[in-house]
């Protein structure tokens, strides 16, 4: 089994090491020579973005493609690379994922989300996924495409947390009357996905996030109490001096719903709380 991931980036590299410890021949994309170096150090075949031979070569070889790339001004870059190569090709992938984002569903005031949900994004970035989220299963609508969409909120782990963000002094303890995030470990995303791959569903749509939404100032606090060090004084969001950027991310305010990717994939969180999950990473620093 071969599975070919376009945009190596942090969810799709721990993907890439998932399943090739589970035996999959893994392929990724890249567009610099820093990408194929890392991706062949990594121990998987690098894929040149813009060798159309290649791609179609590797699509046609794998059983699993994942997309991770995030959409800019001009769309989603792996829907104009890859679906007229998907079209033409004589034998499509048993599996298909797009990573999107919770950011579709915009700001619901704290309220729970579910994948029927209305999507009223409030941000650029959300408006995009939107679109690409489009793109993608509208291809899944014709015979053969097992196209899967997979809505995520903030990716954290090793390298990747709280715990670095204290460590350089980056960390901040904003406080928004109400405001909760949903997080999720980068391992159970990769649980998430495979799981999904062994189930696949044509026009899928999963939430994978973690049990307990929760605001950022108790994470940090949390975080710094684990590395024993005083936790930064509360700031309110008015005071914070966000950029135009962040306060749009904390102007959004919602608790995702996991239950679907439960029921359908009979996946679980392995760190179903960021308690577990930030105790998890210090332990493997620490080791």
């Amino acid at each position: 089994m071969r599975l070919l991931i376009y945009g190596y980036g942090f969810s799709g590299s721990v993907l890439a090491r998932r399943m090739g410890a589970a035996g999959w021949g893994v392929m990724a994309t890249f567009r610099s020579a820093i990408g194929k170096v890392r991706i062949e150090a990594d121990g998987f075949d690098a894929v040149d973005v813009t060798d159309r031979a290649g791609l179609a070569q590797a699509l046609s070889a794998a059983q699993a493609v994942l997309v991770t790339a995030a959409p800019g001004p001009d769309g989603c870059p792996g829907w104009g690379t890859l679906a007229p190569l998907l079209k033409q090709a004589a034998q499509v992938p048993d599996w298909v994922g797009y990573l999107s984002t919770t950011g579709v569903y915009g700001d619901r005031q704290g309220r729970w989300v579910t994948e029927h949900s209305p999507l009223v994004p409030r941000s650029v970035e959300g408006a995009r996924r939107v679109d690409a989220e489009a793109g993608w299963l509208e291809l899944g609508r014709s015979p053969g495409f097992p196209i899967t969409v997979f809505r995520l909120p903030g990716i954290y782990g090793p390298g990747r947390s709280t715990f670095d963000r204290l460590r350089d002094g980056r960390a901040r303890r904003i406080s928004a009357l109400g405001q909760v995030f949903s997080r999720i470990h980068v391992d159970d995303l990769a649980a998430g996905l495979a799981a999904s791959m062994s189930r696949p569903r044509a026009g899928g749509i999963y939430n994978l996030c973690d049990d307990e939404p929760a605001p950022n100032s108790e994470v940090v606090a949390y975080a710094a109490g684990l590395l024993g060090i005083p936790s930064p004084p509360e700031v309110s969001l008015e005071d914070a001096g966000l950029s135009a950027t962040a306060m749009r991310f904390y102007g959004e305010s919602k608790r995702v719903s996991n239950a679907l990717a439960k029921a359908e994939l009979g996946w679980r969180p392995a760190y179903p709380t960021f308690r577990e999950g930030l105790a998890a990473i210090l332990a493997t620093e620490v080791s």
